[in-house]
């Protein structure tokens, strides 16, 4: 039976300090109202980064997000990140997504024990967001399901079909059912730089955490940019937990840059690694640090934002092969 590894009691109590941290308010100008609310569909692939029709580790992730314009949302929720985060322009959002986990050698019926499981997520994830002139947070509550319920397999083996691809077959050894809990705290700050042959120049420092059954960790990095209308957001999005600007930008009339950036992750669980909590099954012996590095171009006219990144992760897992692992996370957003 496996053993279950849980995260330390003093991990636990640093990444409670650390979100308390990100909602204490600090006073600052702040942005042009907006009174657009923003759709946002986003897509991340193993094959967009690398053009071949390839399922490893973190395979695919969708999601279908709303957010609301500045000001709307429940008024209880409101007077809430008031009382948090003080004289801040906010907004509410809403989104869907999933996420899908393979091994490399998918052609098995019986998965080999030292690869990353198989699991589906499924989550809908409710938040706010709040601004000032130079600094974003965001906060979220996810609530959702692992296992068979998320839909994985019907959902990979089904496009599988459509693209006349095989069947991965080893799904019916997946991570089990189990319903999840997620919290998230980020705080990005927008540093300009100055101007080089009049295109801006700015950082992104960023601090997140996650206190939940999904996910246990706290990650920090930055986001170096260089182009034109770089006051329209806080950088690109991303599934989480990876480093998002987050869905809000302002309108404008035509905007863009290119970025790079990179993060580091402290993981003190990880539920598609470590296994459920309460059952014995499918586990791999996660490592407790990963580091991401990510380069992309965000283009933002009519009303819209195009944006394309592409990542690249250290090893999550021992004896994980294949070596560094990529994935293009694509996604677009219009204003209604």
């Amino acid at each position: 039976m496996r053993r279950h590894r849980r995260p330390s009691r003093a991990l636990i109590i640093v990444l409670g300090v650390a979100s308390f941290a990100l909602c204490v308010a600090a006073g600052a100008q702040a942005l042009t109202d907006d009174p657009g609310a923003i759709w946002t569909l986003q897509g991340e692939n193993a094959s967009l980064s690398t053009g071949k029709v390839t399922d490893r580790f973190y395979t695919n992730g969708v999601r279908l997000g709303w957010i609301s314009p500045i000001g709307g949302g429940p008024a209880a929720l409101q007077n809430l990140g008031h009382g948090l985060l003080g004289d801040v322009q906010q907004r509410f959002s809403m989104d869907v997504s999933q996420q899908i986990y393979t091994p490399i050698a998918t052609r098995l019926r019986l998965p080999v024990p030292t690869d990353r499981p198989y699991a589906g997520v499924l989550m809908a994830n409710f938040g706010l967001l709040a601004d000032t002139a130079n600094r974003r947070t965001q906060l979220g509550l996810g609530v959702g399901v692992i296992g068979p319920s998320a839909l994985g397999m019907q959902t990979q083996n089904g496009f599988h079909g459509v693209i006349g691809q095989g069947s991965n077959l080893g799904w019916a050894r997946q991570i089990g059912n189990e319903p999840l809990l997620q919290f998230t705290a980020s705080r990005t700050w927008r540093l300009p730089l100055g101007t080089i042959g009049g295109l801006e120049i700015d950082a992104l420092p960023n601090l997140s955490v996650g206190v939940g059954n999904l996910r246990l960790y706290g990650q920090g990095g930055v986001t170096m940019r260089l182009g034109r209308g770089l006051n329209a957001d806080f950088g690109v999005a991303r599934l989480l937990p990876g480093l998002s600007g987050g869905d809000a930008y302002l309108p404008t009339d035509f905007a863009w840059y290119v970025f790079f950036g990179a993060n580091g992750q402290a993981v003190g669980r990880d539920i598609t690694l470590d296994g459920n909590d309460f059952v014995a099954g499918a586990s791999v012996r996660r490592l407790p640090l990963l580091a991401e590095a990510q380069a992309g171009f965000a283009v933002m006219a009519w009303g819209m934002r195009l944006s394309y990144t592409h990542v690249v992760q250290t090893q999550q897992f021992q004896h994980q092969h294949g070596g560094l692992h990529q994935l293009g996370s694509l996604a677009l957003s219009a204003r209604f």
